[in-house]
């Protein structure tokens, strides 16, 4: 049995998989800034910048959670992932292993290659008929 026919159908559920698991732990760090859930030294004032980070955070990650306006929404925190790394991480030093930006470089491409694959199948916008998912 040839492996691509096998795996072929699963590929739209396991793009919904990647959205559904990235943006559950993308959430976690938008409730860390904001809710101060888990507990954390970071707690930013509000309207600062990592506030707003927090914000897209919270409320991006729930909205790419349940797949309601997914590509923008991906768009946007893809876009907010790679300003964090060159703001926050990328001025303390070359190497993402030891700047602590590893984690930004990878969700601001997850997030980047679900603005152009959709949300997949398991989301509101496939639901609402929005395109193809």
């Amino acid at each position: 049995m040839d492996l691509s026919t096998t795996t072929a159908p699963w590929a739209p559920r396991m793009l919904s998989v990647l959205r559904i698991v990235s943006a559950l732990i993308f959430m976690a760090h938008g409730t860390q800034k904001i809710l101060g859930f888990p507990a954390s030294s970071m707690n930013p004032a509000m309207f600062s910048l990592p506030w707003i980070a927090g914000v897209l955070e919270l409320v991006g990650g729930a909205l790419l959670l349940i797949g309601l306006f997914s590509r923008p929404v991906a768009f946007l925190l893809s876009g907010e992932m790679a300003v964090a790394y060159f703001l926050a991480h990328a001025p303390k030093s070359v190497f993402p292993a030891l700047n602590g930006g590893d984690a930004a470089i990878l969700y601001c491409f997850v997030f980047l290659y679900i603005f152009f694959a959709g949300p997949g199948p398991w989301s509101v916008d496939a639901r609402m008929g929005r395109g193809r998912y």
